[in-house]
């Protein structure tokens, strides 16, 4: 790799660290989403106590942030490995943002947006999985959690580059991980259910 390839990771970790939550949070003078509810700066804390407008905004922020610096690197011409990397990099700096602590979110809506850039017919199919165990379950972590376990198979079949197929197959893994608590719930069938509300306490699927 080339100087301009290392440069395109490490501007995909910086901006990926760029915490949506809290700066948007910060603007519309809401308190600081690691102070409230799960502590998790992500969307579905902030709904709880910054409304609808608020958190489709982090959620749109959050995506965004695995889409320009993946896009970015494809309009410079990267190659396939450096596309990955900088998806990649992006992913981690949200999970673990160099300007806030190292406190970040889960990951699932930048790595959404890192697997739509890279194959747009990926995102398609992330989508539908997503919609369809939501409308079956009414589960959103078991929705994203079904979704993570597909993308690789996904990027395997709709893609069939190697490099972004492992790229998915690590990221699906750490989003599996990050969801832990989520999966003790669902074993244990205390998870809520789409539109029933949720322990504030439990960390949710969109942070």
């Amino acid at each position: 790799m080339q100087i301009l390839d290392y440069s395109l990771i490490l501007a995909g970790y910086l901006f990926g660290s760029l915490s949506s939550a809290i700066i948007v949070c910060k603007l519309m003078k809401l308190p600081d989403p690691r102070t409230l509810g799960s502590n998790n700066p992500g969307a579905t804390n902030v709904l709880r106590f910054g409304g609808k407008k608020a958190a489709a905004i982090v959620l749109l922020g959050d995506m965004v942030k695995g889409v320009i610096p993946v896009l970015a690197a494809k309009l410079l011409g990267a190659e396939v490995l450096v596309l990955a990397a900088v998806g990649f990099a992006a992913f981690i700096g949200h999970l673990y943002p160099v300007f806030f602590g190292f406190r970040g979110g889960k990951g699932v809506a930048t790595a959404f947006g890192v697997f739509a850039t890279l194959s747009w017919q990926v995102g398609l199919a992330l989508v539908g999985t997503w919609l369809i165990m939501a409308k079956v379950f009414k589960v959103s972590s078991l929705a994203a959690l079904t979704a993570a376990v597909l993308a690789p198979l996904y990027i395997f079949w709709l893609t069939g580059e190697q490099q972004l197929v492992a790229m998915g197959i690590i990221m699906s893994a750490i989003l599996i991980w990050r969801h832990r608590e989520n999966i003790q719930k669902l074993l244990s069938g205390k998870e809520s259910s789409i539109g029933k509300g949720s322990d504030e306490k439990v960390p949710t699927d969109l942070e």
